[in-house]
């Protein structure tokens, strides 16, 4: 049962990750590698069903494939900082099969093949995970580096608990846990890879809690409807509460492949599929668009009579002398230019603005930033530091709307510093081979954000400022998403802010 719960998982991922993610490489690589896992235990479990011998060349099969797409996978995942080379995958692949054939050969032979088998999985394995700890030591991106610790953290405890299956073997009454707990650190994995966003660990676990809860009412359920039917169940509990956890986590890709052999078959039928929460969804993206289409209309209106007001006040301004009434007058002005500003930003925030993409150098978009930032009179005492990479590919962008997120997030850092401090501006290749992306980290050495008003800054209308509107953040989400990037912060108290960045060298734009 458990070699087959390893298989039926690793086949869904492979699927959830094939539909959800067409052209991610990293992901494809990972439903490659699980792919081969599903072969490798599938043949496992058919041969011990059938006890068929010539079913072993599709469990060996399986299991020679591993090495190779795992080679791929990690030199994808690990921005080809392994200890493994371009042609190292071919050269496991053709040494694999070369020891396949050992299946063909003679009893005498052939009874090697299992243990030699395992020691050279157990040896590609070993090393990649010496290339997953090297790349955490070497590492310059924090939040990737602690994404990989997690794995780093994850495969050890797996492997330790794997190895209680010599108990099993021994003899002992001891069930074996090595394929639920393989199992499991597929599933972890795909959490890792699927949700990049996620960079702590509660965040990572709460994904899990959330199948683990589900996977328990489906469980209760089962056991209720037995229980009022007046049967008993014969499988064991675990047999029956993996069975309900399998079913939870096919479901998603299950109904997406339903969803789109209906189309094909009965098009016409858009909503089939959408549930009351998805069309609660959709009613928010009308009111959303209503919002869109209310906002320049709203603006006009306040606008018109607040350059009214400035007028008045600049005239009169240029009649009165020096006194209260003057110091009055600039008050009126300076305030009828602040509330320009929020309703510029309130309307940057409910009508986006089209993306008008062209190839640009993001270095150069910095650079052009930052002399924004230099002229600035808050620029005050703080030092800017940019680290740059020399060789960044271009990035297809909208250069405006990125001049106004590096703004927005360099503004805020520096009224994080009003006694001075140091604002670093970094680039770097999220990949050196593929150049598939890149990142911009922002740095400030500022007072930091609090941790219980870190999960709101990006919410529209959230301030901490006594004059603050808290827009800006949230407009800089949008249009890195829009963008078909994303943007993650962390800060400490005292220590400084840390946002990062990732744009995709072809946007996927959202």
């Amino acid at each position: 049962m458990e070699t087959f719960i390893l298989a039926a998982v690793s086949l869904i991922i492979a699927i959830s990750l094939i539909l959800y993610k067409k052209t991610d490489p990293v992901q494809l690589s990972f439903a490659k590698l699980c792919l081969a896992i599903f072969v490798f235990k599938i043949g496992s479990f058919l041969r011990g069903l059938l006890g068929s011998e010539y079913i072993q060349v599709i469990e060996y099969g399986g299991l020679i494939s591993i090495p190779p797409l795992l080679i791929g996978f990690l030199r994808r995942f690990l921005n080809e900082r392994t200890f493994f080379s371009k042609d190292d995958a071919l050269a496991t692949f053709l040494f694999g099969t070369a020891i396949g054939l050992l299946f063909f050969a003679p009893p005498k032979y052939s009874s090697y093949l299992q243990p030699f088998l395992a020691l050279y999985v157990s040896y590609v394995l070993l090393l990649g995970y010496l290339s997953l700890l090297a790349y955490i030591k070497n590492g310059t991106d924090p939040i990737g580096n602690r994404r990989m610790k997690y794995c780093a953290i994850a495969i050890p405890i797996a492997a330790l608990l794997s190895s209680l299956d010599l108990f099993y073997y021994l003899g002992f009454n001891f069930p074996p846990l090595s394929n639920l707990v393989v199992a499991a650190l597929l599933y972890f994995t795909l959490l890792i890879i699927a949700y990049p966003h996620l960079t702590e660990l509660h965040e990572l676990m709460a994904k899990a809690l959330l199948i683990s809860v589900v996977t328990a009412f489906a469980l209760v359920l089962f056991y209720l409807v037995i229980f009022l039917f007046g049967n008993t169940v014969k499988a064991p509990f675990t047999h029956v509460l993996l069975a309900c956890f399998t079913i939870v986590i096919s479901i998603s890709p299950f109904k997406i492949l339903i969803e789109k052999i209906f189309s094909v078959v009965y098009p016409s039928s858009k909503d089939v599929f959408t549930s009351l929460y998805l069309l609660d969804a959709k009613w928010e993206k009308e009111r959303t668009l209503l919002l869109e289409e209310m906002a320049p209309v709203f603006a006009h209106e306040i606008r018109n009579p607040l350059g009214s007001i400035k007028g008045a006040a600049q005239y009169l301004r240029s009649d009165i002398g020096e006194g209260e009434n003057q110091r009055l007058l600039e008050v009126i002005i300076e305030e009828v230019d602040r509330l320009n500003g929020v309703v510029s930003q309130f309307l940057d925030y409910a009508k986006p603005h089209t993306l008008v993409l062209k190839d640009k150098n993001i270095n150069d978009i910095i650079g052009r930033a930052v002399s924004l930032i230099k002229a600035n009179n808050r620029y005050r005492h703080v030092s800017i530091i940019m680290d740059l990479h020399p060789h960044l590919p271009n990035v297809a962008v909208d250069e405006a709307q990125i001049i106004q997120v590096i703004l927005n997030i360099a503004f805020n850092a520096i009224d994080s510093m009003p006694d001075g401090g140091q604002l670093a501006i970094i680039t770097e290749k999220a990949s050196e081979e593929t150049m598939e992306a890149i990142n911009i980290y922002i740095k400030d050495t500022g007072h930091g954000i609090k941790r219980e008003d870190l999960k709101n800054i990006f919410k529209p209308f959230f301030t901490t400022k006594e004059r603050g509107v808290g827009l800006g953040l949230a407009v800089c989400q949008r249009i890195i998403r829009n963008h078909g990037g994303y943007m993650s912060v962390k800060s400490q108290q005292g220590q400084g802010t840390f946002f990062s960045i990732r744009l995709n060298r072809t946007p996927k734009v959202a």
